[in-house]
This record gives structure tokens, C-alpha cells and sequence, in this order.
């Protein structure tokens, strides 16, 4: 099996309630036809007004993220797939991933069709002209990974290395990291650390991270967006 990632980008002209309920109820029916997993991460009122960090290079910034399990991502194999995503959204981008789970979701565990506690924060990331992919790789994923588990209150924490882009124009992104929060977190920044009344750990753990991150991100190379995550079938389940 493959895991491929799709970010779609809506109409401007129709209201982003529209398209998430498009998404939710008509095209994950559909989607689940074909995936052995499915997940979708949306964009909503629950998010919307969150003053947790929200980056963005790519203009317009994509609205939604489908995350899908397939036999195979070869172009023949994926058509059918393809054809149900741009019913949804005529601008789309897809990528073969390799997933890793850093921190399974143990505390919340999603439930089929439901909206998963608290947000999720997705975030797509560029390889820095600075660095070989071995040495960006190497930083992310043996040093920066403890780092984030360590100073944030995150309850779930998914690394997906991109292999290469599925459609043409796709951006070229290195990878897609999504990390569950508590909802306290998406306005407080002491939730979102770590560190609720305890301003001294609040420092270090904000220092510590963005040390760390600096190493290996270019922060014009990075889009951070908070979604609501809706688990719709996975793995084994």
C-alpha cells in the first residue's frame, strides 16, 4: 500500500461552509470506496478565529488536506481518485508520502466520522537551499523529534516524508507534519507549550523549539495551518 496526500484549494466563490460539508458528506462517501484509510482536515469555525501559529507561503493558501491509503499510487491506479477529489476542488496537489507516527494518539483516540479533540496543526515544509536532504532529513527526524514532543503539550505527532510529487505544478515540498493539540491551545500559548502557570518553562520550551527548528526550516518555505481533523476509516479499523 501507498499513502498519498492531497491539499485542495476551494472556488474563491463558494463559501468555505460549503465546501467543507461538500467535502465531509458527499465526497468522503466516495473516497472511502477506494482507500483502505481515509482522513480529512478541514478548515472551520472551530479553527478559524485560533490565534495558534498560522504561516503561509504558497498564495493562495490550500483550505483542506485528504490523506489516503491506496495499493498503489501509480497514475492508472489513482484516476478514480483523482476524479472524486477534483469534484471537490479543481485546484488540488498530490504527493506519495512515507508516514511515521513519532507519537500515536493515544489520549484521543479519533473515532470514524467524528472530529477529533482539540485541532490539528498541519504543516508543509520546503527544503532549505542551505542543507542536503540527508543533512535536512537528519535534523528533523533524529533531533528535532524529541524536541517537539519534549516542549509541546502535542497528543499526536505524524511525520510524512514526501517522496514525489503525483500531479503536475505540484509544490515542492519536502513534508507534511501533522500534530494534534488540546483546543486551550489554539489560543493560549502556554497550553500550546506546555507550560499552563509556569511563565520560566513557557521561555524555555518557546526557545527551545524555535532553536531547534530554525536548524532545519526556512521559515518562507513553511505553510502552518490549523485544521480540525476528521478521521473517516483507518487501518485495520
Amino acid at each position: 500500500m501507498e499513502k498519498i496526500i492531497y491539499a485542495l484549494w476551494k472556488d474563491a466563490s463558494e463559501a468555505r461552509e460549503q465546501f467543507n460539508d461538500h467535502l465531509l458528506n458527499r465526497i468522503a462517501p466516495q473516497l472511502s470506496g477506494h482507500a483502505h484509510a481515509l482522513r480529512i482536515n478541514i478548515q472551520d469555525d472551530a479553527v478559524a478565529a485560533g490565534t495558534s501559529p498560522r504561516m503561509a507561503s504558497i498564495q493562495p493558501q490550500m483550505e483542506a488536506v485528504v490523506q489516503l491509503w491506496l495499493d498503489s499510487a501509480n497514475d492508472v491506479a489513482r484516476a478514480d481518485v483523482d476524479a472524486i477529489i477534483a469534484e471537490a476542488a479543481p485546484r488540488h496537489a498530490a504527493w506519495l508520502a512515507s508516514e511515521s507516527t513519532a507519537l500515536p494518539n493515544r489520549l484521543h483516540p479519533p473515532q470514524p466520522g467524528e472530529r477529533t479533540e482539540g485541532f490539528s496543526q498541519i504543516v508543509f515544509l520546503g527544503l532549505p537551499p542551505r542543507l542536503s536532504w540527508t543533512a535536512w532529513r537528519d535534523i528533523w527526524e533524529r533531533q528535532q523529534t524529541p524536541v517537539a514532543i519534549e516542549t509541546q503539550a502535542n497528543f499526536e505527532y505524524v511525520q510524512n516524508l514526501i517522496v514525489r510529487p503525483l500531479t503536475y505544478g505540484a509544490p515542492a515540498f519536502a513534508a507534511m507534519i501533522e500534530e494534534c493539540f488540546p483546543a486551550a491551545a489554539l489560543h493560549d500559548e502556554a497550553a500550546y507549550f506546555d507550560a499552563v502557570g509556569d511563565t520560566a518553562r513557557l521561555a524555555e520550551n518557546q526557545q527551545r523549539m524555535m532553536e531547534s527548528c530554525a536548524r532545519f526550516i526556512d521559515f518562507d518555505r513553511i505553510d502552518c495551518i490549523p485544521t480540525s481533523q476528521y478521521e473517516i476509516s483507518r487501518l485495520g479499523g
